[in-house]
């Protein structure tokens, strides 16, 4: 069911106008009286944006940041730019595979990825600490705010360990709970499946069926964090 979906959407996709085949960092139009969106994240939530966006379609505006999110060093050197000036009724973020990534200049692996030699992106005190502050930002806009846990880093990845994590979520959730924040659990949802929906071995990203899955998991936690007349 969950194939045929996929290609139900891949096919509406397709057939839609130019102006709607938009890459998932493209900005779109507001459509008036809708709630607004803001996805925040790394290739993980480019992989599910225009998913999410499609099944949230005439319930809210759902627009995500122009670029990869990166680790959270980028999203503290960003995040005004980001939230600019307008109203969002929800903001679905997530920080980690970046963070918790080893890299070492030398490296010929793509992204200088090397957990033998390399040096972490950032320890879990630092990446607490930053999300830290990127939430208590986030939260002076009075927006609801959902954070996704870090998808499962798979065996033989490159530049992450295995069992980072859950380690660096664990450090996220912490801060959440602090500040009242919601879960949307993106890990829980992929453990022990890379091997169904990464997209190959030692590989952190996920094929499009995997990637569907993520985005109806995002598009109910939106749904379900939007104002109670929208849903």
């Amino acid at each position: 069911m969950r194939t045929i979906a996929w290609i139900a959407l891949v096919t509406s996709l397709a057939g839609a106008c130019p102006a709607q085949r938009k890459s998932p960092m493209a900005p779109i139009e507001d459509v008036p009286g809708l709630p607004r969106v803001l996805l925040i994240g790394d290739s993980i939530s480019i992989g599910y944006t225009l998913s999410a966006r499609e099944a949230l379609k005439g319930v809210a505006n759902v627009h995500r940041i122009p670029t990869n999110g990166g680790p959270t060093s980028k999203g503290l050197s960003n995040i005004e730019d980001w939230l600019g000036s307008s109203k969002w009724d929800v903001i679905h973020f997530n920080w980690g595979l970046h963070d918790l990534c080893y890299r070492h200049p030398d490296s010929k692996t793509q992204g200088n990825r090397d957990k033998v030699n390399g040096s972490v992106t950032h320890s879990v005190e630092e990446y607490s600490r930053n999300l830290e502050k990127l939430v208590v930002r986030m939260k002076k806009t009075g927006s609801r705010l959902i954070f996704a846990t870090t998808t499962p880093v798979p065996q033989g990845e490159a530049g992450r360990k295995v069992g980072d994590d859950i380690l660096y979520n664990k450090a996220a959730l912490t801060v959440m709970r602090k500040h009242k924040v919601s879960i949307n659990d993106l890990h829980g949802l992929m453990a022990n499946r890379m091997s169904q929906f990464g997209i190959r071995p030692g590989n952190v990203h996920f094929t499009p069926e995997g990637s569907m899955l993520l985005a109806e998991k995002v598009a109910k936690a939106l749904k379900k964090a939007l104002p109670a007349e929208r849903n």
